[in-house]
Order: structure tokens, then sequence, then C-alpha cells
């Protein structure tokens, strides 16, 4: 399939005959810079979608620390969220209330495995786990310098070492290795910042990853999630929730974890700023991140979004 730069006239989707019922949205390189700003424009044209009748759904690989602030920004009414590369999918209660399952009571908590942890007002979802010691051990063998964080869900991560200031949110706690890995987690981060993200991404393709999904990012960068899980299978369980059909949904997106989700979604638009693979999947392409990209797609289906 080959990308498109979104215009004002679309004739797959041309403005009036179809309206996106849920906006998913990832974070990094599309909603924020690297300093995590979002600009006024793309800030306005979220709200107003928002505001306008449409589900917004982050869609990231953060960790649910790193996202739940984004979403209380944009004062989001029970926001779902599908978090870490969609192996954790929650859905906020910002005024506190107790987090509710499917037959109203208390959403239950594996507070015994310290990986599955939230708040009071996170209603866990969905939260999808796997052995990340094989792997580890064997890419280990190949990097043995290299950084591990492990995400305990609501609270942080859970190191071998310290990563580079900026880098991880929420609590961190430094752990031997062989604890990182003794429990099923939802999330396994591998950094090493001694060298250049082109060797990194040449010793694991040479050693090869199986068995996990994986994707890896634009540092020396590596982020295992479950295998078969991406952010495309966490929307999907939040769309059914909603009634939402898929051919209904918008994503935009920009990394090469965007990829499942922009082939999913009913409309999957590339950032102009986007990974290769991301253009590769996706129906269009908008403008990239520094000409508020997202603004430009919302404003195609919402009327009276701000033009950037």
């Amino acid at each position: 399939m080959t990308a498109r730069v979104t215009s004002d006239r679309d004739p797959d989707h041309p403005p009036g005959a179809w309206r996106p019922r849920l906006v998913a949205l990832d974070i990094d390189g599309t909603l924020v810079d690297v300093q995590n700003q979002v600009t006024p424009a793309v800030d306005a044209a979220v709200r107003h979608a928002a505001e306008a009748g449409a589900y917004v759904v982050l869609s990231t690989g953060r960790g649910l620390t790193a996202t739940r602030p984004l979403a209380l920004h944009f004062d989001l009414s029970l926001p779902y969220l599908v978090c870490s590369n969609g192996a954790v999918t929650v859905r906020l209660h910002p005024d506190g209330a107790p987090a509710a399952g499917p037959d109203g009571r208390p959403h239950p908590i594996e507070r015994g495995n310290p990986g599955l942890a939230a708040g009071p007002d996170v209603e866990l979802v969905d939260v999808v786990t796997f052995d990340a010691a094989p792997v580890l051990r064997m890419l280990l063998s190949h990097l043995p310098g290299v950084l591990v964080a492990v995400e305990e869900l609501g609270v942080g991560y859970r190191v071998n070492a310290p990563f580079p200031p900026g880098e991880l949110t929420g609590e961190l706690s430094v752990e031997p290795l062989e604890r990182l890995i003794a429990d099923p987690v939802t999330r396994v981060i591998l950094r090493e910042p001694s060298i250049e993200a082109e060797h990194f991404l040449e010793v694991i393709e040479r050693v090869g990853v199986h068995g996990v999904a994986y994707y890896i990012g634009f540092t020396a960068w590596l982020d295992l999630a479950p295998e078969g899980v991406s952010k495309a299978t966490g929307l999907a369980k939040v769309a059914e929730r909603l009634g939402v059909r898929r051919e209904d949904v918008l994503a935009i997106g920009d990394g090469t974890n965007d990829v499942e989700m922009l082939r999913w979604a009913g409309r999957g638009v590339a950032m102009g700023n986007a990974a290769a693979e991301a253009l590769a999947a996706a129906d269009h392409v908008t403008a990239p991140l520094d000409e508020d990209g997202v603004a430009v797609e919302l404003r195609r289906w919402f009327a009276d979004v701000p033009t950037p």
C-alpha cells in the first residue's frame, strides 16, 4: 500500500460522508515533541474532537504513569488508554471513584504481583503479561552492559541500573536482574546508551528475538511485549467495549510500533515525520509534528477545529 498525503479532497473519505467515532492517537512524535510539549493548535483540535462526541484514546508505548498526565491534560471524560504497546489497557476515573468491573464491583487487581498494581482511579480493562526471562538472558549474553527496566504498573519501573535522566517516569527501584524477571511482566525495556542505534539494531537482528513482540526506538532502545500484542489488539478491546466498528476508527501515529494500529483502523494516518514502516502501513500521510499534523487531520472531520 502506498500512503498518500492528506489533502482537502479525499475520494475515499470525502468530508461529510464519514466521521470517526473513535480517534486513536500515539503520543511521542505525534502529539508531543521531545520536550513533551503539545502545541496550542493540536491541543485545541484534540479537545474539539472529544467535545464533538468522538472517543479519544491515547495509544502509546508509554507506561501508564507517563500516559495518565496527558489524558488528564486533555480533560477527557473517563478516558480509555492503551499503554505499553497494547499490553496494558485501562480506563481512568479521574474523580477517584473505585475502579469497577463489568458487574459493577471493584475491578480485581493482583496485589501479589509487583508488576500488577494500580491506583484507585484506574480500571484495568486488559493486562497481558509474559515470561521475559528466556529472551532477556539470550540478549544479555550479546549485550552484557545493557540497561533493563521492567514496568511496575501504575508505579514506575524496576531497573538493573539507573537509566539516563528523564528517560523513565514514575518511581524507580534498582534490583538484581534475577528479581526483575522472576515473575511475568507487561513490558521490558532494553537500553544501551554507549552505542549507536544502528549498532544496537544490528545486534538485535543478528541474534534474533523470538516468542515476544518487540519494537526498536529511534535510539538504542528496545521494547519487549507479549507475543501477539500490539496497540491494535488493545484498541480492538476498547472499540468492542464502546460499540465502535473498526471502520469508524481514525488512528494517527509515527513509529514502527504504530504499524499494526494504522493497518487495523478504518483510516490509518501516518505523521509526515513517521518511520518508513509507518508510512508504508498508512492510508494517508498528514503534516509532520512541527506542522501540527494531528490538527491538520482532525480538521477534516470536525468542524471549527482551528487552522494551524
